[in-house]
């Protein structure tokens, strides 16, 4: 698909511009991270709205989590950076992601479903793209609401009751191990 091919190269030249300065390619990278994969996951996500494909779900929170956690230290990164790009320069970065991001999800999603259509689709790109500026302290540029409930409370469901389910949250390194498993040896048997 042509429109995949776009949001490869898009990244792809942003982490090979020599031009570009640093503070614009972390802001090029909280885009790929944050809003390329925001209209996929939405989609996924619908389909948890439904009961439908628990498996394909869980392993989407995983991702999205993760794709979250990336966006979140670019964004982090960004506020401590001494020189910054221009909010201007910011927002044709975000921008030109988010018309490239709502071409893909036209041509990927090109039905209406219930609750989800290609219109809806591009709004919350939009909404993604603002709550990404506002992480980058920079104010909103398309000032639309989320049009999905079902993305309001995604973050909050990552917590799981241990009696409900297999976990899938992070841990810290040897928490669960006993001191035996985190000792060094040289005796291995290979």
């Amino acid at each position: 698909m042509p429109c995949v091919k776009k949001k490869a190269d898009w990244a792809l030249r942003w982490i090979g511009d020599k031009e570009a300065t640093y503070g614009e390619r972390v802001v090029a990278f909280a885009a790929v991270e944050g809003i390329f994969f925001s209209g996929s996951f939405a989609s996924i996500f619908w389909l948890k709205k439904r009961g439908l494909m628990p498996g394909l779900t869980f392993s989407n929170e995983l991702i999205s989590r993760d794709e979250g956690l990336h966006c979140d230290f670019a964004c982090l990164m960004f506020r401590h950076l001494v020189h910054k790009p221009s909010e201007q320069r910011v927002q044709e970065i975000i921008i030109n992601a988010v018309r490239i991001e709502q071409e893909f999800l036209t041509e990927a999603l090109p039905v209406k479903l219930i609750g989800m259509n290609c219109a809806l689709m591009k709004q919350y790109i939009e909404f993604v793209a603002d709550k990404l500026m506002l992480e980058l302290r920079f104010s909103k540029i398309f000032k639309v609401e989320n049009p999905f409930d079902f993305m309001e409370n995604i973050s909050l469901e990552g917590k799981t009751n241990f009696f409900e389910k297999r976990v899938g949250e992070y841990q810290r390194m040897g928490v669960m191990s006993n001191s035996a498993e985190n000792s060094f040896t040289l005796d291995a048997d290979f």
